[in-house]
């Protein structure tokens, strides 16, 4: 198992889709944040004002442009920018983060059945440090999976109120994972 966030308190993972976004995470008191739309040509810059602020990211390799998203290109990633986690829903990209003792995110998405009896395959495969399950506002849904698979989950996706926040931690999520300012300041203010 990598490095988890297993005891930690930060129960809202700041998600950057953009500089402008990146750069209110690195003002924050927030010490992990996740980093979602870039450029291959942007990491090197996000990485080096990131460890600047103290600040531990985890990029989503699927994500990242003009990189294939597999176990090549996270070798890379890990042995250049020694990232926090890597956020992934392919089962190589989790496995070479796992060897290379970065924190492996696997995401799945909810939507239907069949998609989901998938993921648990998937998940058995690869046995990720965290899943991050996507629309994260269906709280039925995130006990299921917990319960199931006995994997601390990320609840992101289609979550936009502080409500939809509590629902999410209280059926079982660890932390949310959001672009959402309004609630990365909300619980920034909470403590």
């Amino acid at each position: 198992m990598g490095k988890g966030l297993k005891g930690m308190e930060q129960r809202i993972l700041p998600a950057s889709a953009n500089m402008k976004e990146f750069e209110r995470f690195l003002q924050s008191s927030y010490e992990i944040g996740v980093f979602l739309d870039m450029h291959i040509a942007q990491l090197k810059n996000i990485n080096m004002m990131a460890k600047q602020k103290g600040k531990k990211m985890i990029y989503h390799v699927d994500l990242i442009h003009g990189i294939k998203n597999d176990e090549f290109a996270t070798e890379y990633i890990c042995q250049e920018f020694k990232p926090y986690g890597l956020i992934s829903t392919k089962a190589s990209v989790i496995l070479k983060a796992k060897q290379k003792g970065v924190v492996a995110v696997q995401r799945i998405f909810l939507i239907d059945t069949h998609a989901i009896e998938k993921s648990y395959k998937l998940i058995e495969k690869t046995r990720p440090d965290y899943i991050e399950v996507l629309p994260g506002a269906m709280p039925w849904m995130i006990t299921e999976i917990k319960e199931r698979v006995k994997t601390p989950i990320f609840a992101g996706g289609l979550i936009r109120t502080e409500g939809e926040v509590q629902a999410a931690l209280e059926a079982g999520a660890d932390a949310i994972t959001t672009s959402k300012r309004e609630l990365w300041e909300a619980y920034e203010k909470q403590g």
